[in-house]
């Protein structure tokens, strides 16, 4: 049987789930947060799931789907814990700017010691006809997209700069996480937010 995908226009295909396909998921997903996806074949991904690689290709078809759904999944955890962090935040813009960052700190704290997953994967796939592309550069545009909706709440006219400012913000810290060679990057780009937006 063939790998089952579900998908709308614009979004990338997504594999149903089966137990198998789920086991291979959470292997791979550990293996090329920790190697690189480059650096981890099908073969090792299989062994680490116990099943084989005819399983593990009748369920994704290839390691690119495999790919879509590491990505794809971590975006999916990331923005339901931003959610959570952004309603707890309450109305005020300000605070929900500088609840994004908090919620960058505890993700990274618990999902990423080696930095960002759309960034590092970027720097392995940057050809925008591989599947996962649209995933890694779709969960950027939307944070920005998310930052500039703040931002016009807090200053209109100057908002799209403030967007922008807030994004390199946001993604400087998270890449100085992944290095190490900042002591707490988050509270960092916290006090520059906290400057810009004059609390």
């Amino acid at each position: 049987m063939g790998a089952e995908v579900v998908g709308a226009a614009g979004k990338p295909h997504r594999v149903r789930m089966t137990p198998g396909a789920r086991r291979v998921l959470e292997a791979a997903e550990r293996l090329f947060y920790e190697h690189g996806i480059h650096a981890v074949g099908v073969d090792l991904i299989a062994a680490e799931a116990g099943v084989t690689k005819k399983t593990l290709y009748d369920r994704f078809g290839s390691k690119e789907q495999i790919v879509v759904e590491y990505l794809a999944g971590r975006d999916e955890r990331w923005r339901d814990l931003l959610a959570g962090r952004l309603e707890a935040a309450g109305d005020g813009a300000a605070a929900r700017v500088e609840a994004v960052f908090e919620a960058s700190r505890a993700w990274s704290a618990r999902y990423g010691a080696k930095g960002c997953s759309m960034i590092n994967a970027h720097a392995e796939i940057s050809d925008p006809a591989h599947p996962a592309h649209p995933v890694i550069t779709g969960q950027k545009r939307w944070m920005l997209d998310l930052f500039t909706g703040l931002a016009r709440e807090i200053d209109t006219a100057g908002a799209d700069r403030l967007a922008r400012t807030l994004m390199l913000l946001h993604e400087g810290a998270l890449v100085a996480h992944g290095v190490g060679v900042v002591p707490d990057p988050f509270d960092a780009a916290l006090d520059q937010v906290r400057e810009l937006l004059g609390r």
